[in-house]
């Protein structure tokens, strides 16, 4: 196992594990209590109008200009969307069966141009604890597609590049970087700067991990990665609810969500399950993002995907997502 893989974090179970009860409890403990609270809890904005920011970094302005003919309605097992700026196709699968059940939807995404994926802030704010359904925000910036991100806003730490421009230089982990010529690559954050990466064209980043496929092969020591070391939550290792995105070829991408925590309709996946179910998509590279409660899929106005097995989105604080 990496130093990157040991110091990856998992965000969503912490910072919701501070439920009213937790606050409540922890607050008698004095000032540690309200550090917590303000550090896990408290919404900290650094950027409050992303979009005027990045439209203010010269040579470096996402462009939302693709033109789409896409529809509305219900998702459906096997849709496809096709637009000047890419080819999206969204399945179902499920396997197993009883409380062994396990389902997930894939989107096989094909892009013209590798900047038509881009990403979102929740509230279009760069900070800490800022959180937005993944639904409203794709909603907000005219998305076809969208999943959740990594969860940024629970860490002060990691390289955070977005629609080629840089908002965090804190090299931390094991990351992902989209490049504009539409390949992707795991790196070693502490061995780089946001800067240099931008200068070698890197488009968009993900600082959590971790790496899940080495070359098309299962990465070794993905189950013993350490996540969630605050509030005495130390993995989510076991059967979990799971995002990923996978590199089939250049500007050829497969994003995946795997539902979990819902005995008779969908147990979860390891990691070990995760990684070869990228594997058998064909990906080459593969990665773990936000997972939990989080993992969330949205395509062409619907939640393709059933949280939890309620039917109901938790709040992150960033998305990728394909605009219209």
């Amino acid at each position: 196992m990496t130093p990157q893989q040991r110091s990856a974090r998992k965000p969503g179970r912490v910072r919701r594990a501070v439920t009213a009860g937790a606050v409540a409890f922890t607050l008698s403990a004095g000032g540690a209590a309200a550090w917590a609270v303000d550090r896990y809890v408290v919404p900290h904005v650094e950027i409050s109008d992303v979009s005027a920011y990045q439209a203010g970094q010269a040579g470096t302005t996402a462009d939302t200009s693709a033109a789409s003919s896409g529809t509305g309605g219900a998702v459906t097992t096997d849709t496809t969307y096709v637009s000047d700026s890419s080819n999206i196709s969204i399945s179902k699968v499920t396997t197993g069966s009883g409380d062994s059940t396990v389902t997930y939807y894939v989107a096989d995404v094909v892009l013209s141009d590798a900047t038509a994926l881009q990403s979102a802030f929740a509230n279009n704010s760069f900070g800490e604890n800022i959180t937005e359904n993944t639904s409203a925000m794709a909603a907000d910036n005219n998305a076809v597609f969208a999943i959740n991100g990594d969860y940024y806003g629970f860490r002060d730490t990691g390289i955070v590049i977005r629609n080629g421009v840089v908002f965090r230089d804190a090299g931390a982990r094991q990351g992902l970087a989209f490049y504009r010529d539409g390949t992707v690559k795991v790196y070693d954050e502490t061995t780089t700067t946001a800067a240099q990466l931008v200068a070698d064209g890197v488009w968009n980043t993900l600082s959590f991990g971790p790496s899940l496929l080495d070359n098309g092969q299962v990465a070794a020591g993905i189950e013993d990665v350490e996540v969630d070391t605050n509030f005495g939550n130390h993995s989510i290792q076991g059967e979990q609810p799971r995002t990923a995105v996978g590199i089939i070829d250049q500007n050829h991408l497969v994003f995946v969500v795997v539902d979990g925590r819902s005995p008779g309709y969908s147990a979860g996946v390891t990691m070990t399950g995760l990684a070869g179910i990228m594997q058998g998509l064909g990906a080459t590279t593969a990665y773990n993002i936000d997972g939990g409660g989080s993992s969330t899929m949205y395509f062409n106005g619907s939640l393709v995907n059933n949280p939890l097995g309620q039917n109901k989105e938790r709040g992150t604080s960033d998305i990728l997502y394909i605009g219209q």
